[in-house]
């Protein structure tokens, strides 16, 4: 690579560093365009919802610009509609917007999920969020009561999407002690309000005080914070942003740090206010005195899918099989990938661009098999992108406008005339996915797909790792029902010698079976290929293609439920496997696998995420078998076992998400990710997703002096179903490119990962035992050197002077390899640990080379020593001779008034701020 090309690529890197986003979102001058908000293809036909989107973005927009002291707001909107409503005058094709980039999704409620605004988060405090979830019901504000305006509660939701906020409200820990105190969960400490139980059974209800537990010292189960309607408290919309006072978030000065709650575990006990001022938005605006104009908003209406094929048949593509490897992979893509009803064009490229066929609408089998036949199938000359770009281009504007369009741009060779097209790719309003085959291919590539959100993909030329085919496996649409797109089952491959066997078994699972597709490729003559139904039945009637060296069996109507079994036997050659299907029905929601980077680039030392999304429907998958696959351009696979336990760089245990660091870096140049998952004994369903970030349920306020009690918080399922759930899925996670990694041997630089789970309980009146999931010696692989736990009864103090705080003598304790449950018991000593205490609690991992990690969430125990209440003894008259008609306590008047007076300490003790 010459210097010109050198400094190119260190540009493009420049270009591509920073978190992986779907989303459009740009900040101009204090103002968000780009916010895509997408109407879920199930939501019946109804315009009033899209003017209520337009009344919410509104109602938002004002309340963002004061809340944020005068910074942001919504500037303009685009909303999404479903191809199946009816066509307008005013609906437009959409450019770049699709229901993959969507920063909003409006969809039906679910029967355990309620109507709660909520946004999918999956990073950490910092990182944006992936999307926010509306209803029809919220937004036609049939849930006023409950969630409040639904322009405050956007906002609410923005705050999770934009920066990585965390909710200041705990559903599931209500009240803590402090000093001895009971307070409430809450964000500021200034919101007033008092503590009810709300009763129901049958159709009655009643209202009575809280009662407390004698030994935690805490309220019974059941208890809520009831808000008073007139406030004068200014913060927090993290918590209560349907208060009508509070019109800020908390800052520094305000915010309640020692309130157990997801913002003050996750972002440092830091406030939402210093969180947003750390990020990249605030750091690129100021405020402005000028009133901002109310949003803009333009309506999108998903159309035919229209795709153009830009395939590279230069003469570097000659070499290492690529060019028949790019005919089996464009095979699986026509045949199987691509939707029915859409639009496909083909164009190749050398020097010069050739167009092998106009724009043909899918309507059959036959139109499918006229591509096929257009596909390369001689290599020579150079490699000119742009022009293949310029072509296909030229191939969508005869029947379409390029608005939305879809470009498929594969190449393998160098080019340094890319950028010559950049401003052509932008003013097109087209969608570029681009595949980069083998070691050589343009470093400039990724900014094609970067600038018009389409996916990038790289393949080695390591047949056996199947990259090609997955790459364009991975092109379904973007846009339309989940029951048309394909899904991948299985992609295997491995190189046999000496007539050996590769044998294996593909799920299918209820949920698919529709276009069930077997396919085999190999490298030289054509493999012995046995395959048997779940039954035990032989299936035959594989069409062979030895010209392109591949065989492929479409099995007719649903494919049968359960286990199928294939054996494959060849001598001295390569060969894979590809399944894919598409959904069962239309009404039952297939099993899904999304994965990507965290970013798509990645630069030594900092590492990586590698996230998965098992979802059906709205349902999280647990305890699936995940495993990422992920291949450098040396060739080298790393795989790395996928978790959803909460811990390391899982951001949340349980939710379906599973998640994992990636260190193990061993060149410069792209990589690419395959995730394999599969459910067996152990997978089950969850009814609904454990909402991590999302707009509180109000109880109830008070007004004047009177608690109007809302319906009781629909119960969402939290307990799995527990049919066991049997899959079999690939997923390809796209590429991403490494930057920085020295030459070998690589130093460690790697420290353990941040302990996220620290967890405290006392035990008696003086132990307290801790639990937490063990880091490893790097990130989250391997075993930690040693653990620092330390304590102070100033929580801040031990944040903010961990160092100086006093040590735990932890000799005893030895790290466990990472992922594994640590407990430790130890005795608080040479600090004052009486009734009323609070303690706080925080630990350090170190690696074997003295590199030691962030300081863990911080956990707390408050030390509550019962009272003795005194033994209420008859006296021997009552024994003997009891009176029906009088009470203990009114014959025995001492005990009678020691308990009305402790009864009285107890409830000053519970009173509330």
């Amino acid at each position: 690579m010459g210097p010109f090309k050198s400094s190119v690529f260190i540009l493009i890197l420049h270009l591509l560093e920073g978190a992986l986003s779907d989303s459009l979102i740009q900040l101009n001058n204090n103002g968000y365009e780009g916010i895509v908000i997408a109407i879920d293809p199930n939501v019946p036909e109804d315009e009033t919802l899209i003017q209520q989107i337009k009344d919410m973005v509104t109602q938002a927009s004002p309340y963002l610009f004061e809340a944020t002291g005068k910074r942001f707001y919504f500037k303009n909107v685009a909303i999404l509609i479903p191809e199946t409503w009816k066509t307008k005058a005013d609906y437009v094709r959409p450019k770049l917007e699709t229901y993959k980039n969507a920063d909003v999704l409006v969809a039906e409620s679910t029967p355990s999920g309620g109507d709660e605004p909520y946004t999918e988060h999956i990073g950490k405090c910092g990182d944006q969020g992936e999307r926010i979830h509306l209803t029809p019901h919220f937004l036609a504000g049939k849930k006023l009561k409950e969630y409040g305006p639904q322009g405050r509660a956007f906002v609410h939701e923005w705050a999770h999407l934009r920066w990585g906020v965390f909710d200041e409200y705990n559903n599931d820990e209500k009240f803590y002690l402090s000093n001895g105190r009971i307070q409430a969960v809450r964000c500021s400490v200034g919101i007033t309000g008092k503590t009810e139980v709300n009763k129901c059974q049958g159709g009655s209800c009643y209202t009575k005080r809280c009662t407390f537990n004698k030994a935690t010292g805490l309220y019974e189960k059941g208890c809520e914070f009831i808000p008073h309607s007139q406030q004068t408290e200014k913060a927090s919309i993290m918590f209560a942003q349907h208060v009508d006072s509070v019109v800020e978030f908390c800052t520094e000065q305000n915010h309640n740090k020692e309130a157990p709650n997801m913002q003050n575990t996750k972002c440092n006990l830091r406030s939402t206010w210093e969180v947003i001022r750390d990020s990249e938005d605030f750091k690129k605006t100021t405020p402005t005195t000028t009133q901002p104009p109310n949003p803009t908003f333009s309506l999108l209406q998903i159309g035919q899918r229209i795709v153009c094929l830009v395939l590279d048949k230069s003469g570097s593509m000659a070499t290492g099989n690529r060019l028949n490897r790019l005919n089996q992979a464009g095979q699986l893509f026509l045949l199987q990938i691509i939707e029915l009803r859409s639009w496909v064009g083909m164009v190749t490229f050398d020097s010069a661009a050739h167009v092998q066929s106009e724009l043909i609408q899918i309507n059959s089998g036959s139109d499918r098999d006229t591509l096929t036949k257009r596909l390369p199938t001689a290599a020579s000359g150079g490699t000119s992108i742009c022009s293949g770009l310029r072509s296909a281009f030229t191939v969508i504007k005869k029947k379409y406008p390029t608005d939305g369009s879809e470009i498929v741009l594969l190449t393998d060779g160098e080019d340094n005339t890319i950028s010559g097209c950049f401003n052509e790719v932008k003013q097109s309003g087209a969608i570029i996915h681009t595949v980069a085959l083998g070691p050589s291919a343009a470093r400039e590539l990724e900014e094609l797909s970067k600038m018009t959100g389409g996916l990038q993909t790289y393949a080695s030329d390591q047949v056996q790792n199947n990259g090609l085919i997955d790459a364009f496996g991975a092109l379904s649409s973007g846009n339309g029902v989940v029951s048309e797109r394909s899904i991948q089952l299985e992609s295997k491959g491995s190189t046999l010698q000496n007539s050996q066997w590769m044998n294996g078994t593909v799920i299918v699972d209820s949920t698919v079976g529709k276009d069930t597709l077997f396919l085999v490729t190999w490298t030289t003559q054509p493999p012995q290929i046995l395959l048997w139904d779940p039954s035990g039945q032989k299936q035959d009637g594989f069409v062979v293609d030895k010209n392109t060296k591949m065989a492929f069996l479409q099995i007719p109507g649903i494919a049968k439920v359960g286990t199928w079994k294939y054996s494959l036997q060849a001598s001295s050659q390569t060969l894979t496997l590809t399944v894919t299907s598409r959904a069962s029905s239309a009404t039952l929601p297939p099993i899904t696998v999304t994965s990507k980077m965290n970013k798509d680039t990645g630069k030594f030392p900092s590492p990586m995420i590698v996230y998965a999304n098992i979802r059906q429907g709205a349902s999280p998958i647990l305890r699936a078998s995940v495993t990422a696959l992920i291949e450098s351009e040396n060739g080298k696979t790393v795989t790395l076992e996928l978790l959803d336990n909460g811990a390391g760089a899982d951001a949340a245990k349980d939710d379906g998400v599973y998640s994992r660091y990636f260190t193990t870096y061993d060149t410069n140049g792209r990589y690419s990710v395959k995730v394999r998952a599969l459910g067996g004994v152990n997978a089950v369903r969850r009814r609904a997703i454990p909402q991590q970030s999302g707009v509180m349920y109000i109880p109830g306020w008070i007004e004047n002096d009177e608690i109007q009690w809302n319906p009781p918080r629909p119960e969402i399922e939290d307990d799995v179903q527990r049919k066991q759930v049997c899959f079999s899925r690939t997923s390809s996670g796209g590429s991403f490119v490494a930057s920085g990694v020295p030459n070998a041997p690589i130093p460690d630089l790697f420290p353990p990962c941040q302990i996220t789970d620290l967890k405290a309980e006392i035990h008696g009146h003086s132990l307290i035992n801790l639990t937490w999931t063990a880091p490893g010696d790097d990130y989250d692989h391997g075993t930690a050197h040693k653990y620092i736990i330390r304590i102070s009864t100033s929580i801040l103090d031990l944040r903010d002077k961990f160092n100086e705080s006093l040590q735990v003598n932890t000799t005893a304790l030895i790290p466990k390899e990472a992922n594994s449950e640590e407990v430790f018991l130890f005795k608080p000593e040479n600090i004052t640990f009486e009734n009323g205490t609070d303690l706080f609690i925080a630990i350090q991992a170190v690696d074997k080379v003295d590199l030691k990690s962030e300081i863990s969430n911080i956990a707390r125990v408050s030390l509550f020593i019962p009272p003795q209440t005194p033994p209420e003894t008859p006296s021997p008259d009552e024994t003997s001779a009891p009176c029906p008609n009088i009470s203990i306590n009114s014959t025995i008047p001492g005990i009678h008034i020691l308990k009305i007076m402790w009864k009285w300490i107890g409830e000053l003790q519970l009173s509330i701020g």
